[in-house]
């Protein structure tokens, strides 16, 4: 709480929440959907690791992994991390950057939990591919003084649009948080200027 400015306790309608199984946002309130926590773990992602189809994925044919090629990837849009875990799954060294600090301190706690797990040694290798800065996007690639990376990955949330399906339960939670990115030109045009390829 500290570290990201919130109050701890209190009359609120959502939650952050550390516990057991790591840390967790939760809408608070009876018909409240389930909490939401990054675990490259178990769940989806896992599912996807283990038959997603690997390289014949769209997003690996996106970024242009093809046999003997595995781009250096900065996935400038990172949020929960599940493409970028999937591109590093792949072989890609990929950067991650998220800038709410609520969903990186997720995303963080995802990669750390990751980390540590010893039960499935290939997670702990995908997740070594994986670096995550915290900050705006448009600023960090402005100064970026590493190699720069081949492709940068986009995926921004757009404006939310009343005709459309009803939108994933990550998304309707932080929807209010985070809003719209309403920067994605310029974010685009940075990308432009950095990438390689």
């Amino acid at each position: 709480a500290g570290r990201l400015q919130l109050p701890l306790g209190g009359d609120a309608g959502f939650a952050l929440q550390l516990g057991s199984a790591g840390l967790q946002f939760v809408e608070l309130g009876p018909q409240a959907p389930g909490p939401i926590r990054v675990d490259f773990v178990e769940g989806a992602v896992a599912h996807r690791r283990l038959y997603g189809g690997g390289s014949g994925q769209m997003i690996a044919k996106a970024v242009g992994i093809q046999p003997g090629v595995r781009p250096l990837v900065l996935d400038a849009t990172a949020g929960l991390g599940r493409d970028a875990f999937v591109l590093a799954e792949l072989g890609c060294v990929v950067t991650l950057i998220e800038r709410h600090p609520l969903i990186a301190a997720l995303l963080e706690d995802g990669l750390h939990r990751a980390h540590l797990h010893t039960a499935d040694a290939a997670v702990g290798a995908i997740v070594a591919r994986m670096r995550l800065l915290c900050g705006n996007a448009i600023d960090l690639m402005a100064v970026w003084a590493d190699e720069p990376p081949q492709v940068i990955y986009l995926d921004p949330m757009f404006p939310h649009r009343d005709k459309t399906a009803l939108v994933k339960k990550e998304m309707r939670l932080f929807r209010p948080l985070v809003g719209d990115d309403d920067d994605a030109p310029a974010l685009l045009a940075s990308a432009l200027v950095l990438a390689t390829h």
